[in-house]
């Protein structure tokens, strides 16, 4: 099979994964080769959610390889998500293997439906995924996911919550503990050990990834995300304005302060579409995203337009992504989704799997 090996490792060497951003034969994914019956038998590992396109893949890279190797050939393509290894050697949490933050500087630039699109769009792809709320004082997402008012989550022993699931996503929120009317009148160090509860005290069921949708700003939220919380990185949501900029730099320099690599900036409302017309108009103005990633040196993941449509879906429990999968707005976050999970991949390889914490003790 060596000689076949390597024909086949020369062809995925041209082969550039848009994910990844290198090519197969550099990001390792050859998993086994077989000849059977005169045919070759190949098997090849992703690292990020591939479900949905691994069929249309797997026969552009067969035929490839059997242009290389003058065979015929069966490629078969698998998904595997590493867990990362924590920041600061923080223990990984219990059933999770990647923890993404969605966080914005300001309110108002639609984290939420941001993050919960992203969630619906990694799930569609192939993964096992959650969406923890973390949002304390003013928390939407049983609303966008269509939970029943009053839905409160299942404990078997008066300690665990089991999350809620709705849309093929493990959910777990403020809202489903407490009634949908009743504010949240606490101080900061009430707020972070709610957090922290919600987070350890939930049974996530081997999810792939956990998105957190953040609350704005910096504050005691954030700060006990970084010091409590094993993330594996966090993406910033902003709109084209530069009052929205200005804060989307304070996000990045705060995860940047606390070791959080930051995956990359979406633009969100970044053109407004007229429902009668079509007329494309960039409102909030043009270019902001790619400014401040550029800045940044990080990745400008995506643009999303300012659609009535998107909205009205969220409000009605069926976010875009479900709602219109085949639509441009859905594709477009399935799009981000899978160059979060492609960054997420290619940081937890060059980091090395984690590994559990040790404690040696003396008698």
């Amino acid at each position: 099979m060596q000689q076949y090996r390597e024909r086949i490792e020369a062809a995925l060497s041209r082969y550039r994964d848009p994910w990844l951003e290198t090519d197969l034969r550099s990001a390792g994914v050859l998993t086994d080769v077989q000849e059977e019956g005169g045919v070759l038998k190949v098997v090849l590992t992703l690292g990020y959610p591939c479900a949905d396109i691994s069929a249309g893949l797997g026969e552009t890279l067969a035929r490839l390889i059997g242009d290389e190797t003058g065979t015929s050939v069966q490629v078969e393509i698998r998904q595997q998500i590493q867990p990362h290894r924590a920041q600061r050697n923080l223990r990984n949490l219990d059933g999770v293997r990647n923890i993404v933050a969605v966080a914005s500087g300001k309110g108002g630039v639609g984290k939420s439906t941001t993050t919960i699109n992203l969630a619906l769009a990694m799930a569609h792809a192939g993964a096992r995924v959650g969406v923890l709320d973390a949002d304390i004082y003013g928390p939407s997402l049983g609303l966008m996911v269509g939970v029943a008012s009053g839905t409160h989550p299942e404990s078997d022993d008066a300690k665990y919550f089991k999350p809620i699931q709705a849309l093929g996503l493990q959910t777990m929120s403020m809202a489903y503990l407490i009634d949908e009317t009743t504010p949240m009148v606490w101080r900061g160090p009430m707020v972070s050990g709610a957090l922290q509860q919600l987070l350890t005290q939930t049974l996530w069921d081997d999810l792939d990834y956990l998105f957190i949708d953040m609350p704005p700003g910096t504050g005691d939220v954030q700060l006990t995300l970084s010091q409590k919380v094993p993330v594996t990185g966090a993406v910033i949501v902003t709109t084209p304005q530069d009052i929205a900029l200005l804060d989307a730099k304070k996000g990045i320099e705060m995860f940047r302060k606390v070791d959080i690599p930051v995956l990359g900036v979406v633009e969100n409302m970044s053109t407004h579409i007229c429902s009668n017309c079509g007329h494309e108009e960039p409102i909030f103005g043009a270019g902001g995203g790619e400014r401040i990633a550029a800045q940044y040196d990080t990745e400008l993941l995506g643009s999303l337009p300012l659609s009535l449509q998107i909205r009205e879906q969220t409000d009605a429990g069926m976010p875009t992504v479900v709602a219109d999968p085949q639509g441009p707005a859905a594709q477009a976050y399935l799009d981000i989704a899978r160059r979060i999970a492609g960054r997420v991949a290619v940081r937890n390889v060059a980091q090395g799997p984690a590994f559990p914490n040790i404690s040696v003790e003396n008698d």
